[in-house]
C-alpha cells in the first residue's frame, strides 16, 4: 500500500504551529463570455489577449473565450486547508507582495487548496500579521472573506486561480470524498456555493473536486460508495448546474485493475471510464506525481531511470493528453531537489510536460507543490524567509512557464510606442525596500499592433545601485546602465499582453529611474 502526499503539508502544519508566534516576533524579510457567447460578445473577446473571459476544453487543449489555446503554468498555495484557515506565510509578508512575486516569477495561475471547515461560521483565521499596513484589507475578515480578496487581487494581476477541494476538515486527508463528519451532501453543497459565490468572476477558471482519492476510492467499479468516477461526475454536474461556465478538474485514483501509483495519479481508467458532464467541453484530468523526497516507488530504482519514466506517465495518465482525449493538468509536483534521483526526475518530467517555446498551449498543464516553503518534504519556490526565491527550483521550471493573462486591474507604461511595428511599454516598480537592498519588478506590456517575439529593457539609476540577481530575464550592467533581455519562456507577447521579470539590487533606496522596452 502507498502512503504519501497527505503526509507533506501536514509536517509543515506543525513545524508552522510551533514557530508562528517566534515567527511574528522577528525582524519581518523586505519584502466575455463562455464559448457559445453570442457573436458579438465573442468578437469583443477575440480583441483580447489569450486567456480572456471563462475556458472550455477541445479535445487536448483549453481555449479561452474566443477559441485560443491557453497553458496553466502556475503553483500552489496552501494554508485554508490547515487549522490556520487561510494561505499560509501571511505571518511574515502582505498577501498582494506575494501575487505579485509570483507573476513576476513567471507563474500564471494559483491552486488554492482549502478544507470545508472554511465554510463554518465557528471559522475563524489566523497568523495574520497586520502590523506595518501589512494585509490591512483583511483585518476582520473571515475565510472565505480573505478567499474573496486573493481572488480578486490575483485577476486584477492576471493570474487565474483553482479553487481545490483538498481536505473534508483541517485534521487531514481523507481517502475518499466524504466522511463521517462531512458527507457527501455537504461536499457538494460547498461545492455549489463557490461556483455561485464567483459567478462571473473569470479569475476562478474552476473547481479540483477532491484531494487525492485513494484507496479504497476505485474508478469504474460502480459502487457508489467508492467510485470516485461516478462521483465526480454528481458534483462536477451540480457545479456546473450553478455555473455552467466553469472547468471541472478531475484527479485520478490510486489503484485501478491491481495496478497502483500515485494518491490522486492513477487515471488509468479514464480510457474506459471517461468522466461525462451535462455540459460538454469542460473536464479536465488532474494527475499528481512526486519524486523520493515524497515516498520510494519502483519505477526510482529500475537501471534504466529517468529514461523509464516517459513510459510511466503516459500508462498513468500521459495518453489521455497524447490520445487527444481531455486536457491534462499535473495539479501538484514537487520535491526538495536534495537527492540526485529526485533532480533527474524533475528534469525528466519538465521535458515531458512540453517546452513552451517548442509546443505552445499544445502542451501539458501544471501547477508545481509549492509556493510554501513548509511543505515538510517538498519544500517550496520561496525559502524559509518567505522571501528568497529558490532559483534553482524555480530554474527547472523556466521551460515550461507560459505567457500570462489579462488582467482586471489597471496598468501604467513608459517608453515604447504604437503604430504598426512591434512596440512595447515598460513599467519599473519597487515592491520592498529595506535600506541595504530592495526588490523590484518590470513590467513589458506588447503596445503594439503585432505580436512580439522579445524585447529588450533599459534603465539608468541616478546611485550606485547594482543587480545582484534576476529572474525570468537575463542582464548586463555597465556602470548605473542596466539592460534586461527576455527569458526564453516569455519573450513571446501577445498584443495588448504583458510579461514580468523581477530583481534584488543593493544598495537601497533609489529613486525609480525612467525605462526604455524596445521591441521585435
Amino acid at each position: 500500500m502507498f502512503r504519501f502526499p497527505q503526509l507533506r503539508d501536514r509536517r509543515g502544519w506543525r513545524r508552522v504551529l510551533c514557530s508562528v508566534a517566534a515567527v511574528l516576533l522577528l525582524p519581518l524579510g523586505a519584502g466575455a463570455q463562455a464559448a457559445h457567447a453570442a457573436d458579438a460578445d465573442t468578437a469583443d473577446v477575440r480583441a483580447a489577449a489569450a486567456g480572456a473571459g471563462y475556458w472550455h476544453t477541445s479535445g487536448r487543449q483549453i481555449l479561452d473565450a474566443a477559441g485560443q489555446p491557453v497553458r496553466i503554468a502556475g503553483i500552489n498555495w496552501f494554508g485554508f486547508e490547515t487549522s490556520n484557515n487561510v494561505v499560509h506565510g501571511l505571518w511574515s509578508r502582505d498577501y498582494k507582495s506575494m501575487i505579485d512575486q509570483m507573476k513576476t516569477l513567471g507563474y500564471n495561475t494559483i491552486r488554492l487548496p482549502y478544507s470545508d471547515d472554511i465554510f463554518k461560521s465557528s471559522t475563524v483565521p489566523n497568523s495574520i500579521d497586520f502590523s506595518s499596513g501589512k494585509n490591512a484589507d483583511l483585518q476582520g475578515l473571515g475565510s472565505l472573506q480573505i478567499m474573496d480578496k486573493l481572488v480578486a487581487y490575483a485577476g486584477q494581476d492576471g493570474l487565474k486561480v483553482i479553487l481545490d477541494r483538498h481536505r473534508p476538515d483541517a485534521a487531514g486527508q481523507s481517502a475518499l470524498w466524504y466522511t463521517s463528519a462531512v458527507p457527501e451532501s455537504t461536499w457538494i453543497a460547498n461545492l455549489k456555493a463557490l461556483a455561485a459565490r464567483y459567478s462571473g468572476q473569470d479569475a476562478v477558471i474552476g473547481i479540483d473536486l477532491h484531494n487525492e482519492p485513494h484507496d479504497p476510492a476505485c474508478w469504474g467499479c460502480g459502487d457508489t460508495t467508492r467510485d470516485w468516477r461516478l462521483a465526480a461526475q454528481r458534483a462536477g454536474n451540480a457545479v456546473l448546474a450553478v455555473n455552467p461556465q466553469l472547468l471541472v478538474f478531475v484527479e485520478g485514483v490510486q489503484t485501478f485493475n491491481g495496478v497502483s501509483g500515485w494518491w490522486g495519479g492513477n487515471l488509468m481508467g479514464v480510457g474506459q471510464y471517461p468522466v461525462q458532464l451535462d455540459v460538454a467541453n469542460r473536464v479536465v484530468y488532474s494527475a499528481h506525481d512526486y519524486a523520493t523526497s515524497v515516498a520510494q516507488q519502483s519505477w526510482f530504482s529500475d537501471p534504466s531511470f529517468p529514461a523509464n519514466m516517459p513510459g510511466i506517465w503516459d500508462k498513468y495518465w500521459g495518453y489521455i493528453f497524447k490520445q487527444n482525449i481531455a486536457p491534462v493538468w499535473v495539479g501538484e509536483f514537487g520535491t526538495t531537489l536534495q537527492a540526485t534521483v529526485d533532480q533527474r526526475w524533475l528534469a525528466a518530467l519538465v521535458d515531458y510536460l512540453r517546452p513552451t517555446a517548442t509546443y505552445g498551449s499544445d502542451s501539458f498543464h501544471w501547477t508545481f507543490w509549492s509556493w510554501n516553503p513548509n511543505s515538510g518534504d517538498t519544500g517550496g519556490i520561496l525559502k524559509d524567509d518567505w522571501q528568497t526565491v529558490d532559483t534553482v527550483k524555480d530554474g527547472y521550471l523556466a521551460s515550461v512557464k507560459a505567457p500570462g493573462f489579462p488582467g482586471s486591474g489597471g496598468g501604467g507604461g513608459g517608453g515604447g510606442g504604437g503604430g504598426s511595428t512591434a512596440a512595447c511599454a515598460a513599467t519599473y516598480t519597487v515592491s520592498s525596500d529595506w535600506g541595504g537592498g530592495f526588490n523590484a519588478e518590470v513590467k513589458v506590456t506588447n503596445s503594439g499592433t503585432v505580436a512580439l517575439k522579445s524585447w529588450k529593457v533599459t534603465w539608468t539609476w541616478s546611485g550606485s545601485q547594482g543587480v545582484t540577481s534576476m529572474w525570468n530575464a537575463s542582464y548586463t550592467q555597465s556602470g548605473a546602465t542596466v539592460t534586461a533581455v527576455n527569458a526564453s519562456h516569455n519573450g513571446s507577447v501577445a498584443v495588448g499582453s504583458s510579461a514580468s521579470f523581477g530583481f534584488g539590487g543593493a544598495p537601497g533606496g533609489g529613486g525609480t529611474p525612467a525605462v526604455s522596452c524596445t521591441a521585435t
